[in-house]
């Protein structure tokens, strides 16, 4: 099994720019992650408390099925374009996993390409719906709440989503024309004994990772 994460500090040189705009970018998805996070904790309190009043007082939360559906949108897409920045997405790595050098970062960079492209029309449709909503002032069967906030999500988070890719383009593409160069803002696989490694030192720390290579 193979996994992915972020290449480690770039070389002296590299692309300045890239680089500010890829960190600058990094703030902002780890701020959509941190809002999906929390609405999900949210969720999880307020079926809490849809229990409690159902079961003690009889009283369950008003519309508590319509916050729940607008609410999806939140977690389901706030944090896509983080997951694609760790390289957090789940993929199948058999064939890449034997590449290396200009073969790898070649697929790689098509690969992302056709993801952009599927997320650009997503976006398209996405941002469809959302003005539909607005301009009929769609809302929900039971409390009436408007649904355009949760779809305008949609289109925001894939348009950060496909600013990252559009990052992870030129990242693949500076590979492609000079291999050895070191990834930057790119995810690169690690094969399982990377993994595990990996794993021991989130999980003890330094110390006991150095043990257990010694």
């Amino acid at each position: 099994m193979t996994s992915e994460d972020l290449a480690g500090r770039p070389e002296p040189g590299g692309p300045g720019t890239y680089i500010k705009f890829d960190g600058a970018l990094g703030h902002v998805e780890n701020a959509f992650n941190l809002i999906a996070a929390f609405s999900i904790l949210a969720l999880m309190l307020l079926a809490v408390v849809q229990v409690l009043g159902r079961l003690v007082l009889n009283t369950p939360v008003p519309g508590f099925i319509d916050i729940t559906e607008q609410a999806m949108a939140v977690f389901a897409f706030a944090g896509v374009a983080y997951c694609q920045r760790v390289g957090g997405h789940i993929r199948m790595e058999i064939v890449l996993g034997q590449l290396s050098g200009r073969t790898l970062w070649i697929c790689e960079m098509i690969g992302v390409i056709l993801i952009a492209f599927v997320v650009a029309l997503l976006i398209y449709g996405s941002w469809f719906h959302f003005e539909r909503s607005w301009n009929f002032g769609d809302s929900t069967m039971d409390i009436r709440l408007p649904t355009w906030p949760s779809k305008l999500v949609v289109p925001v988070a894939l348009s950060l989503l496909f600013l990252r890719l559009l990052l992870q383009i030129y990242g693949y593409a500076r590979l492609v024309a000079k291999p050895d160069r070191e990834p930057i803002g790119v995810p690169v696989l690690h094969d399982a004994a990377e993994v595990a490694q990996q794993e021991i030192e989130e999980t003890f720390g330094n110390e006991e990772a150095e043990g257990d290579r010694k």
